[in-house]
């Protein structure tokens, strides 16, 4: 076994290292002393070696013409690997005992021989709707269910996979699904099947995982799943916490169904139309107001339940808000510049955790970079653009094939470092690393939209990797030849399209150079994030609370937090008066950095009501104001990590003199008693309250899901079930903002 480099003796050689350019020549390259070289056969075929050793390319359905056999044979490679990737049946250990099931579609990677719904929509929202849509339609088909629970509301629904506490409602990403549906509308039956699963998912979210205080959609962030990667160490065993909080990548996906949801009613004469466009609107003013942290320019990952700031911050949230549109102008640019690179490419979070192996966490993933390169088009980012470009090119290169992740530093499959090594899982072809690459040259380099037009944005400085002394490239897809032609004159940063061409398939794309302004990559930032501290110690003392949090380490100091906002740096002990009668405190770390960690544990103190005994339960309301709602419980139906049983119930209070209000309670699987996502209601004091309890919905109930047999609720009939204890009423902090 290798011996275990430290972090900090690769970061100080690698920053040393130039990235991939135009003088490692056209047909090879050398990364960290490490080459890969391509050549060709008689054939039209290819030969890739490298550190993986060799690897046969047959003659490529689509051909690509550059002055770099090496971009052109792994455009080759790219195609290769979806061949492979394309299959006629799929199985995994978790659906139908592991054995095969009937399926035209794509399967996820050499290592995942499933189809699930988010690594499959990003991978057609990224092209595949383009090369293969019979199969993109028979896939996405696939991830669709109708329920097989006849007291629930029947309907088309998205599948959300097996994931975090039981999946959906703690994660709630599934709505990726339109993004690639988007594209292949031109197929009536599918658009018919898309308007109904678009219309009820969307109806299915709002009236579970929608924070009217917020205007946001609750859940965990899309494709960030490990939640010890990027949330609190602590969530391991409190996924109610990711229940209740808010991402941004998951909540610009609401977006882009809402916007798609408006356009299909508009087109049907639907009079949802015009509400699906309000709130598609109202939804980007929130994620605006929420997200963005104007002290970084950066837009936040995620933030709590209770509006809490995070310092976390990742590419693919960051990429999705730009290129939808709900990060616009200088924001937009500042965003993207804002977030930080390393030679090898983008770190898919940041900052890094010092205490989790490589996966999320320290690494690149191709198909992040993919969207990432969109994001750098849109706001017309020249070094960007080229930095992400080649960071695909030298990965595919460097492994011979299109891999699901690669260590940060080193871009390498596998970085020893004793029990932080990793990445822990990594698999070659990788659908969404596959459509990512090839997205990459389609629409990166050839400027080819999804909506037809061509327009090329291509950085100078990719000119000799990509001409050398030619005068025009190219790229023949099904029906379409698309040829670029080098302007005479490079004097600029960006190549945009002058003139076209067009005569039959073919167009001809006369370039011309134009100087952007282009703010320099951002590599200066530091690798890691401090540790989270341990929850504050909170005494009181009258109206007044004595609170303790953090500790002397000379490395950093204590931000406390108060009901989810920043109260300040503390020195170890500070007094703070009651600021609520049930007030919640959390701390951070603030490094030397100036970076802070993610929250500790929260510790709420104060005035708390047990309501217990059989339902309905009653209760009266001691004041005027909100109350927070949440129950105690014990879900043992699954593991933390996977399943589909989150317990989902409603419960509906019943107070004197108002009317009705149902509030979603989610109760993840959990290791013994836990407390629930928290729900908010109004009265007013002296009323007496009816609290009953009704049933809700997870993924047990989906028809899909009785092929499951990796756990409860399965092949065995729906399960949505918790073992309840007390409802735990108090009071909601008064500046918290109001449904």
């Amino acid at each position: 076994m290798a011996a275990v480099m430290p972090v900090s003796a690769l970061l100080a050689g690698m920053m040393a290292i130039g990235p991939l350019a135009a003088s490692d020549g056209q047909d090879g390259i050398s990364w960290r002393g490490q080459p890969a070289s391509i050549s060709t056969d008689a054939s039209g075929g290819y030969t890739l070696a490298g550190p993986f050793g060799q690897r046969h390319i047959a003659t490529p359905a689509w051909r690509l013409q550059t002055a770099s056999p090496l971009f052109d044979g792994l455009f080759a490679l790219a195609q290769d690997d979806l061949q492979r990737d394309s299959v006629q049946a799929i199985r995994d250990d978790a659906f139908d005992h592991g054995q095969p099931i009937p399926c035209p579609c794509f399967e996820t990677g050499a290592q995942w021989h499933y189809v699930w719904t988010r690594d499959l929509s990003y991978a057609v929202d990224l092209g595949l709707w383009r090369l293969d849509p019979a199969r993109a339609k028979a896939s996405l088909r696939f991830k669709l269910s109708e329920l097989r629970q006849p007291a629930a509301a029947q309907g088309l629904y998205v599948l959300q996979d097996t994931g975090s506490g039981g999946s959906w409602p703690i994660s709630t990403d599934r709505l990726v699904w339109f993004l690639g549906a988007r594209h292949l509308l031109d197929d009536r039956a599918f658009a018919e099947q898309t308007y109904q699963a678009l219309t009820h998912t969307l109806a299915q979210d709002r009236q579970y995982v929608f924070d009217s205080a917020l205007g946001l959609y609750r859940g965990e962030t899309s494709f960030l799943d490990w939640r010890e990667q990027s949330y609190p160490a602590w969530t391991a065993k409190n996924v109610s916490f990711i229940a209740q909080s808010l991402a941004l990548s998951t909540n610009v996906l609401h977006y882009e169904a809402l916007r798609l949801a408006a356009s299909l009613a508009g087109q049907r004469n639907d009079t949802q139309a015009a509400l699906y466009r309000a709130q598609a609107q109202a939804l980007k003013q929130a994620i605006n107001t929420h997200f963005w942290r104007a002290d970084r320019g950066l837009y936040m990952s995620y933030i709590g339940g209770d509006g809490a700031p995070f310092e976390a911050y990742d590419l693919l949230g960051t990429a999705l808000t730009i290129s939808s549109g709900v990060a616009e102008g200088e924001r937009a640019r500042q965003a993207l510049a804002h977030y930080p690179v390393w030679p090898a490419g983008s770190p898919v979070i940041w900052p890094e955790r010092a205490d989790q192996p490589i996966y999320h966490n320290r690494a690149i993933w191709p198909f992040v970079s993919a969207y990432a390169l969109r994001a750098a088009r849109t706001v017309n980012d020249p070094a960007r653009i080229a930095h992400e470009l080649l960071s695909l090119i030298r990965g595919a290169a460097l492994s011979g094939s299109n891999m699901e992740n690669f260590e940060l530093i080193t871009q390498s499959t596998h970085l020893d470092d004793g029990a932080l090594s990793g990445p822990v899982v990594d698999s070659p072809r990788q659908l969404w690393s596959v459509a990512g690459y090839l997205d990459m040259v389609i629409q990166g380099v050839f400027g080819l939209e999804d909506d037809g037009r061509i327009e090329p944005k291509l950085p100078v400085s990719l000119v000799p990797l990509l001409f050398a002394e030619q005068q025009r490239i190219s790229l023949s897809l099904p029906g379409q030849r698309i040829v670029l032609v080098r302007p005479q004159s490079l004097r600029g940063n960006l190549l945009v399209a002058d003139q076209r061409h067009r005569a039959g398939s073919q167009t001809v794309v006369t370039l011309k150079a134009i100087t952007v302004a282009s703010e320099p990559l951002r590599t200066d930032a530091p690798l890691f994030a401090p540790t989270a501290p341990a929850a504050p110690i909170a005494t009181r003392s009258g109206t007044r609370w004595t609170i303790t949090a953090g500790d002397k380490a000379t490395d950093s100091k204590t931000v406390l937090y108060i009901d989810g906002k920043r109260h300040g740096v503390i020195d170890g002990t500070t007094i703070v008066d009651q600021p609520s009668a049930q007030p919640c405190f959390s701390a951070t770390r603030l490094a030397e950095t100036g970076l802070e960690s993610l929250h500790s544990p929260s510790r709420c103190v104060g005035e708390i009501s047990h309501i217990a005994g059989p339902w309905p339960r009653a209760w009266t309301a001691p004041a005027d104001g909100r109350f927070k709602a949440v129950l105690r419980y014990a879900n043992d139906h699954g593991p933390i990590n996977t399943g589909i049983t989150a317990a989902v119930k409603l419960l509906q209070v019943h107070c004197d003199g108002s009317d009705a209000q149902s509030l979603p309670l989610v109760m993840p699987h959990s290791d013994g008693q836990a407390d629930s996502s928290v729900g908010t209601f109004s009265t007013h004091a002296g009323t007496r309250c009816i609290f009953s309890l009704n049933q809700g919905f997870n993924m047990s109930f989906l028809r899909h899901n009785a092929h499951y047999t990796g756990g409860q609720g399965g092949i065995d009939g729906p399960v949505n079930a918790a073992t309840l204890g007390d409802l735990l009423i108090t009071p909601q902090a008064s500046d918290t903002p109001n449904p």
